[in-house]
């Protein structure tokens, strides 16, 4: 965006000049991230001069950066030879990702465009499910066979790489494409050109199956810390790789996801800024009839315990304080194993660990809360309303820090994100754990007194 605004006068000035030759110079110039935010911003007429000028390497990967929206606008103002110089030039799985957010008569309509081969390959990555690894992999890598020699596989390389979506790594196969070992090119390059393949690359390969989810391919990413995964299928054949680009682009979505599921919004399928204001309207309206159900059910306990509050008013005052902390507690403890989960710090064998320690950190966070609480019931209405108000906050703060462990931990085993474990759900749950606690304590310390 910096780089825009710097050339942006520049831009406007030959666009009214009509100045097209240096105009054209200009954007070849700028990043291709760059030109798409300037495209962005600008009106349509100004948006399809500069597509038009673009030259055609650089126009596919312009289009890629744009958002979902734009890029069909842009296609209804474009030639039907444009939008096939655009298609065709775009890696195979930007293309995948592009024709995925068009409808079924559209996505027909885009692979005819496609020449035989790459109409083949479209239909192939659109065939693996949604949200797998397959549908983010691309079948451009270069791979290399073991009985060659180094000067053998480096003149491959030459030779095919400028189509490759990465070269630092190079893959070894077998005649029938199976995955045997790898090689990274700065270890090709330095070794002696008349040694065998074989004798330099690596065996241990990590690796991804075609239709695992693409939230464990980031996670097999991050711990073994390289820069691209291949991807195989159930014999071992070598399908495609998937670039660690992609996988940014994966983990940004599913923190984005669970940032939203966790507001109890139900995760929108494009931008904030391009849903439409229904949707954003149909994605929180939901949530918020079902928390306002259960909020029904809090009112409906306290109207029952009428009886218990008019006998000690001041036990009202304390009941935004209770459930009030009671809703934080769970949130903090169920925000700590969401986000544990999600980044594999917690596994499942560790599960009765996570569970113990929470119990303990509870004990520690009740008695202090419960010591603050006994404080101010002591102030407010004696020693019995002390003892009521501070046996309750123990109980609650210990309750909601299990429930925020334990409802995220269940939810994944039941294969649901654990990040359907809301805030706001967590709270509303207790609100009305909270208020049958609290009233449950006062009726013993009551009935004992009287």
């Amino acid at each position: 965006m910096q780089v825009l605004k710097l050339f942006l006068p520049e831009i406007e000035e030959l666009l009214a000049q009509k100045n097209w030759l240096e105009l054209r110079e200009l954007l070849s110039e700028i990043p291709a991230p760059d030109v798409s935010d300037l495209i962005t911003e600008i009106d349509e007429a100004q948006r399809i001069v500069i597509l038009r000028l673009l030259p055609k390497d650089m126009l596919s990967e312009v289009f890629s950066h744009l958002d979902a929206k734009l890029k069909q606008d842009v296609l209804k103002t474009i030639t039907v030879e444009e939008t096939r110089v655009i298609l065709a030039g775009m890696p195979p799985d930007d293309r995948t990702e592009f024709l995925e957010e068009l409808p079924g008569q559209a996505i027909q309509k885009m692979v005819t465009l496609l020449s035989p081969e790459d109409r083949k390959e479209a239909l192939q990555l659109l065939g693996y499910p949604e949200e797998s690894v397959g549908r983010l992999m691309t079948p451009d890598y270069v791979a290399i066979r073991p009985e060659w020699t180094v000067q053998q596989a480096l003149a491959h390389i030459r030779e095919k790489g400028l189509d490759s979506e990465t070269t630092n790594v190079i893959y070894v196969t077998d005649k029938w494409w199976r995955l045997i070992g790898v090689l990274g090119l700065r270890r090709l390059i330095l070794a002696n050109p008349d040694d065998k393949v074989e004798e330099i690359m690596e065996t241990s390969v990590i690796s991804v199956p075609a239709f695992e989810d693409r939230e464990e391919a980031v996670q097999i990413i991050k711990r073994y810390d390289v820069v691209a995964l291949p991807v195989l299928d159930a014999n071992g054949i070598l399908l495609g790789i998937i670039t660690i680009d992609d996988l940014f682009d994966v983990a940004d979505e599913e923190v984005t996801e669970d940032f939203q599921k966790s507001a109890a919004v139900t995760p929108l399928k494009t931008s904030y800024r391009e849903s439409s204001a229904f949707s954003l309207y149909f994605n929180r309206v939901i949530w918020l009839a079902a928390l306002l159900f259960i909020s029904v059910i809090t009112t409906g306990i306290i109207s029952s315990h009428t009886e218990i509050l008019t006998s000690a008013i001041a036990l009202a005052f304390f009941i935004p304080l209770l459930i009030g902390t009671g809703g934080n507690t769970g949130n903090q403890s169920a925000t700590l194993m969401i986000r544990a989960l999600a980044t594999g710090d917690i596994r499942e064998g560790q599960w009765v660990w996570a569970f113990l320690r929470e119990i303990s950190i509870g004990l520690l966070l009740g008695a202090t809360m419960g010591l603050a609480s006994w404080v101010l019931g002591l102030y407010k209405g004696g020693y019995q309303i002390a003892l009521i108000v501070s046996v309750s906050m123990v109980s609650i703060v210990v309750i909601s820090s299990l429930l925020g462990i334990i409802l995220p931990m269940i939810l994944q085993r039941m294969k649901i994100d654990p990040a359907m474990a809301s805030n706001p759900l967590i709270a509303s749950v207790m609100d009305i754990l909270g208020l049958l606690i609290y009233f449950f304590v006062a009726a013993l310390v009551l009935s004992g007194v009287s």
